[in-house]
C-alpha cells in the first residue's frame, strides 16, 4: 500500500516480481532498528544518490567531506571503479536478487551476513572483495567502510551495502515493476559514472592517506608521484601528532582490556512489572544460555528499538537484582552531554555474536589481555574509573582514550557525537 501510494510500483507488473520487490523493500527498511522509514519513504532513500558532481558541493565541515579529506576515498573509490569497468566487482545475482535476503540453502531471512550458510553467494563474494581491496590498500575499519558506503551508495550511514545494492538491481533491471522516475532510481552504471567524475575534481591534496603508515593509492598514480604524495602525507601526520594531546598519555585507570565487551543480539526484551524505567532483555552473547540483561532505557527507546538489535554487552560484571529482576551484564548506550538523549551503540551488521571488542594499540589476545573476574571489576570500581574515558568522537564513533572500539567487522558506531558511553 505504502509502495502503489507513493506510484512507485507499475499496475499490471509481475506478480512474483512485485512480492519480491515488497519483501526486499521491507527487509532493508527493517535492518537497522534505529529506521524509522516506511519502506517505501526508505526505498527511494536507497534509489537515490546524492554524492555531489565535484568536491567542492560538498557541505564544509560535513562528516563526507571532512572522511574524503582524510585521503582513503580517492584511492577506494578508483579500485572500485576500476573494478567494475573490469567486471570484477561482485553485483547481486540477476537471477535470483533475494540473495542477500533469503538464505538459499535454509530459505530463511538473512539478518546479518554471518548467517548464510551458502559457500556461494552474492554477499559473500561481496565481503571477499572488500577483504581484498583492504589488504592492497592496506586500509581496515572505518578507513575502509566509510569510503566505500559513500561511493556506492551515495551516504555516510544507512543499512548493508549487499541489501541497498540488491534492491537497486530490482528496481533497475529489466522488466522491473517499479516505476524509476518516481521512485527516483539512479541506476548502478550512472553511479559510477559519477563517482569517476566526483574522484576527478578531488584536489591532489586529498589524493592519498593522511596517516603517515597508510600505503593506500590509486594504481594509476605514477611511482614518482606516490613518493612526492607520501612524503608530504607523513610530514602532515607528523607535524599534527606533534601538536595534538593523546588522552592516553595521562591516563592512569585500569586497562581498558580489563572490561569483557562482546557483541550481543537482544532476543526477547520486556518491560519490567514494578519498575516504570527497566526493561528486561534475553541477550545471545554466544554463550550456551541468554543472559538476562535490566536496562534503564524506557524513557528513551520502545520495545521495537531493542527487539533483535545487535548490540554491545559488558560482561564481565556480577549479576546483581534490579527491582527483584537478576541482571547479569550491562547493554552500552551512548548519551548527550545531558542526558536527555540516548542510544544504543550501533555494532557493524557483519560482526559476530560473542565476539570480544578490541581497542587498537592494546593486546587483547595475550595472557595480560584478559578480562578481570567479576568480583576484581565490582570490587575495585574498574568499569566507574575506565568509564569517563569512553566517549564518542565528533563522527560519532565509541571510543577509549580516542581509539575506537572494534569488532572483526570494522567500528562501532552511535547516532550521539561528541557524547559519553556507559
Amino acid at each position: 500500500e505504502q509502495l502503489n501510494f507513493m506510484d512507485m510500483i507499475k499496475k499490471g507488473g509481475d506478480e512474483k516480481k512485485t512480492r519480491d520487490f515488497v519483501f526486499a523493500s521491507t527487509a532493508v527498511a527493517k535492518q537497522m532498528m534505529e529506521t524509522t522509514q516506511d519502506a517505501a519513504t526508505n526505498a527511494k532513500a536507497v534509489f537515490r544518490y546524492i554524492l555531489p558532481s565535484t568536491f567542492a558541493e560538498l557541505a564544509d565541515g560535513s562528516e563526507a567531506k571532512q572522511m574524503v579529506k582524510q585521503g582513503n576515498f580517492y584511492g577506494i573509490s578508483m579500485m572500485l571503479v576500476e573494478m567494475h569497468i573490469g567486471g570484477s566487482l561482485p553485483m547481486p545475482d540477476s537471477g535470483n536478487l533475494l540473495t542477500a535476503f533469503v538464505d538459499g540453502s535454509t530459505n530463511k531471512a538473512i539478518v546479518d551476513d554471518r548467517q548464510i550458510e551458502e559457500t556461494s553467494s552474492y554477499p559473500q563474494e561481496y565481503k571477499a572483495a572488500m577483504k581484498s581491496i583492504a589488504k592492497e590498500m592496506q586500509v581496515k575499519g572505518k578507513d575502509l567502510f566509510h569510503p566505500v558506503r559513500l561511493a556506492l551508495t551515495g551516504e555516510m550511514s544507512g543499512q548493508d551495502v549487499t541489501k541497498q545494492l540488491s534492491l537497486l538491481a530490482m528496481a533497475a533491471g529489466d522488466d522491473s515493476v517499479v516505476n524509476l522516475e518516481s521512485a527516483g532510481v539512479v541506476p548502478f552504471e550512472a553511479r559510477m559514472e559519477k563517482l569517476k567524475s566526483f574522484c576527478e575534481s578531488i584536489p591532489e591534496e586529498f589524493r592519498v592517506s593522511k596517516n603517515a603508515s597508510d600505503k593506500g593509492k590509486s594504481r594509476s598514480d605514477s611511482k614518482k608521484d606516490a613518493a612526492k604524495d607520501e612524503s608530504e602525507a607523513a610530514s602532515t601526520a607528523s607535524a599534527a601528532g606533534s601538536s595534538a594531546v593523546d588522552p592516553l598519555d595521562s591516563y592512569e585507570g585500569p586497562p581498558i582490556t580489563a572490561l569483557d565487551i562482546r557483541v550481543g543480539r537482544i532476543t526477547k526484551v520486556w518491560t519490567h512489572e514494578e519498575a516504570d524505567k527497566l526493561y528486561c532483555e534475553e541477550i545471545d552473547v554466544g554463550e550456551a544460555e541468554p543472559r538476562q540483561i535490566a536496562s534503564g532505557l524506557r524513557p528513551y527507546l520502545s520495545e521495537e528499538d531493542l527487539d533483535g538489535r545487535m548490540v554491545l554487552v559488558l560482561c564481565n560484571l556480577k549479576t546483581r537484582k534490579l527491582a527483584g529482576f537478576p541482571s547479569h551484564g550491562m547493554v552500552l548506550c551512548a548519551s548527550n552531554e545531558d542526558h536527555t538523549e540516548v542510544k544504543l551503540v550501533s555494532v557493524p551488521v557483519d560482526a559476530k555474536i560473542g565476539e570480544r571488542v578490541s581497542v587498537p594499540g592494546f593486546d587483547f589476545e595475550g595472557e595480560e589481555g584478559q578480562p578481570f573476574a567479576e568480583n576484581k571489576v565490582g570490587k575495585k570500581k574498574v568499569f566507574e574509573k575506565i568509564a569517563p574515558f569512553l566517549k564518542t568522537s565528533e563522527y560519532g564513533v565509541p571510543e577509549f582514550c580516542g581509539r575506537p572500539l572494534l569488532t572483526s567487522a570494522g567500528v562501532c558506531t552511535s547516532p550521539i557525537n561528541n557524547g559519553s558511553v556507559s
